[in-house]
C-alpha cells in the first residue's frame, strides 16, 4: 500500500525534496520534523526508500464500520503505529516505548517535537520528553527535517487538499552520544531538543516561537471567543437601539392617558 500511496502522491503533488543524502542506507535514526498539516506523515515516508514509522493515536485503528476498516488500513499502509493514550501519562509513555522498539529494529522512527500541529505555520517549543530521551535511551542519530507548504496544501478542518508542490529538507544527522545515560536530566532533555529545533528553523525559515504550541492554540482559542462574544454583545446592543423596538415610544405615536381622555372627549 506505501507503493500505491506514495505513487499517487508523487503524481499529484510532485513533491520537491533537498538532501535525501542524509538519511541512511541502513540503521536506526530519528527523522525529527516541524508539523504542519496532517498530510505531513504522508508526504515525508513518500519520497523514502525506507519506511518510516509514525505514531497515531488507536482511534484510527479501532473505529467501526466500513470507513473505519479503511481508515485503518490506510494509517497501516503508510506506516502508522497505533498509541493507546490511556494511562498515568497517557500518550508521551507509549510514544517513547513505541519509538524505542522501532529503533531497535533498526528503522526510522518519525516524531514531531511540538507534539501538534502548527496553528499558525510558525514553529513553536519542542517537548523534552519525547524526541530526546528516545534518542538519548537508543544512541540513534537525529536527522532535522523541515515540512514546507504543506499547511497551504491541507489546513487544519480542511478535508480536501489542494493541488501544489510541497517541499522537505533533509539535514544532516545530529550525533547527542555525548549524552548517553543523561536521560533523566531535564537540562540535557531541553538542550538536546532546543538544538535539533533550531536546525528545523534553520532549514524550514519559520519564524520561532518560545511557548508550546498546545497553548498557543489556548490563546488563540480563547481569543477567538472573546472575539464571538464581542460581536454578539455588539450585535444585541445594535438590535435593541433600532427604532420602533418595543419598549421604546416615539414621540409621533404616543398615546398617553391625556391622549386618550381627550379623544373620549371629542
Amino acid at each position: 500500500m506505501k507503493l500505491s500511496i506514495g505513487g499517487s502522491l508523487k503524481l499529484a503533488f510532485r513533491p520537491w525534496v533537498e538532501g535525501l543524502e542524509n538519511i541512511p542506507a541502513e540503521g536506526p535514526a530519528i527523522l525529527a520534523s516541524n508539523h504542519l498539516s496532517f498530510s505531513d506523515s504522508f508526504f515525508l515516508p513518500a519520497m523514502l526508500d525506507r519506511k518510516v514509522t509514525f505514531i497515531a493515536k488507536a482511534e484510527y485503528f479501532t473505529s467501526p464500520g466500513l470507513k473505519g476498516r479503511m481508515t485503518a488500513a490506510f494509517f497501516k499502509g503508510v506506516g502508522q503505529l497505533p498509541v493507546d493514550r490511556s494511562g498515568a501519562r497517557g500518550a508521551g509513555e507509549a510514544a517513547i516505548k513505541s519509538g524505542i522498539e522501532v529503533l531497535e529494529r533498526g528503522e526510522l522512527f518519525g516524531i514531531y517535537p511540538e507534539g501538534t500541529r502548527s496553528p499558525d505555520g510558525r514553529l513553536y517549543r519542542g517537548k523534552p520528553g519525547g524526541l530526546a530521551r528516545v534518542a538519548l535511551a537508543t544512541g540513534a542519530p537525529v536527522i532535522p527535517v523541515a515540512m514546507i507548504d504543506t499547511e497551504k496544501i491541507q489546513p487544519p478542518g480542511k478535508v480536501m487538499p489542494k493541488l501544489m508542490r510541497p517541499g522537505i529538507r533533509i539535514g544532516k544527522p545530529l550525533d547527542f552520544s555525548r549524552y548517553h545515560g543523561m536521560d533523566g536530566d531535564r537540562f540535557i532533555l531541553r538542550s538536546v531538543t532546543d538544538e535539533v529545533m533550531y536546525e528545523i528553523m534553520k532549514l524550514s525559515g519559520q519564524e520561532y516561537v518560545d511557548i508550546y504550541a498546545t497553548a498557543a492554540k489556548r490563546q488563540l482559542a480563547e481569543a477567538a471567543k472573546q472575539e464571538k462574544e464581542e460581536k454578539a454583545a455588539k450585535a444585541a446592543k445594535d438590535e435593541a437601539a433600532k427604532p420602533g423596538k418595543p419598549g421604546r415610544v416615539g414621540r409621533a405615536g404616543a398615546k398617553g392617558p391625556d391622549a386618550a381622555g381627550r379623544n373620549e372627549a371629542e
